[in-house]
């Protein structure tokens, strides 16, 4: 009976220390001390990912990982990205995130009014981003903060873009006003990004959509500074006057010298400016000027808007940049 009641306390001791084993190594804590990331490259297996996790010290047994993975995790397999691993997980809650595609994203924004070369750059730049990529087609890409994984192609985050403006430009479409001033899609994306360019103040959009559409309707010149300057520097900054050899160039996009709307978009417009080419204000206004605040002066005729003229020349001479 003494040597059965030994057998027996050994084997409740192995049992004991079975359960210790499983409950630390299977179903444990893991041993993320610090807030760190964790990349998985395509096609990685289980294992492969375990021995890693083991090897920079966040969990205690790669085997134990597997085990749980083989005996308590779902049949989803795990997901390549970059995720976050966060003091306190469990060995249960990092196979969670690795199998559910609980990556990082990290996001990149187009401003309004950015031209597509500057697109391209702002992408190349992005070191987590893959791949080269040409300037993509001006006015193609809808200004917007995208969300991306480490390793996207720049190619896919520039679809993404694409196909968002060209989703949300059928949508504006189809809620136009009557009797605007331009017959498709893409002649109000032309026109949106004049509007887009001409003005800082959001609250002007439909006001200086609907000077331009009057100038469109009755066949004057558009005159819209922005238009000389896209042929010389593709949409950036010119970082000087503009000059009157520029004035009187004769091209595609010169709306000193060309009647009607440029050849094509002089920038990637956002919504608003869509909207207001599709919905403009109703007004008479012919002519626009600065106002020295970001805004203009509208006025319906010429004698206004030289009047307007000579106070901004005024405001400019105050200033010191005349």
């Amino acid at each position: 009976m003494r040597r059965l009641g030994l057998i027996a306390g050994l084997v409740l001791a192995l049992v004991g220390a079975a359960v210790i084993y499983v409950g630390s190594t299977l179903l444990g804590a893991a041993s993320v001390k610090t807030e760190s990331t964790f990349v998985i490259p395509p096609g990685a297996s289980v294992t492969a990912v375990a021995q890693r996790l083991e090897e920079e010290g966040h969990i205690l047994s790669a085997d134990g990982f597997v085990m749980r993975a083989r005996l308590l995790g779902s049949s989803d397999p795990i997901q390549a990205g970059e995720f976050l691993l966060r003091p306190g997980m469990t060995q249960a809650q990092i196979l969670q995130a690795f199998q559910s595609g609980d990556v990082i994203r990290r996001f990149v924004t187009i401003p309004e009014g950015m031209p597509s070369i500057m697109v391209q750059e702002r992408l190349m730049a992005e070191d987590l981003l893959t791949g080269e990529v040409e300037v993509p087609l001006e006015g193609s890409i809808l200004p917007d903060t995208y969300a991306f994984e480490r390793g996207q192609s720049r190619a896919s985050l520039i679809e993404q873009m694409q196909v968002a403006m060209d989703r949300y430009l059928a949508e504006a479409w189809a809620e136009r006003g009557p009797d605007i001033a331009v017959d498709t899609m893409r002649d109000a994306l032309i026109l949106a990004s004049i509007v887009e360019k001409e003005t800082g103040k959001p609250e002007e959009r439909r006001m200086v959509a609907g000077l331009y559409s009057n100038r469109v309707k009755t066949g004057m010149l558009l005159q819209a500074d922005p238009t000389i300057i896209y042929p010389i520097t593709k949409g950036k900054p010119l970082g000087r006057r503009i000059r009157q050899s520029e004035i009187a160039a004769v091209n595609g996009y010169n709306t000193y010298t060309r009647v009607g709307l440029p050849e094509g978009p002089i920038t990637n417009p956002g919504r608003e400016s869509i909207a207001a080419v599709l919905n403009p204000e109703s007004t008479s206004a012919l002519f626009m000027v600065a106002d020295g605040t970001g805004g203009h002066l509208f006025a319906e005729t010429l004698e206004e808007h030289n009047a307007n003229v000579e106070r901004w020349y005024a405001l400019r001479r105050e200033r010191g940049e005349m």
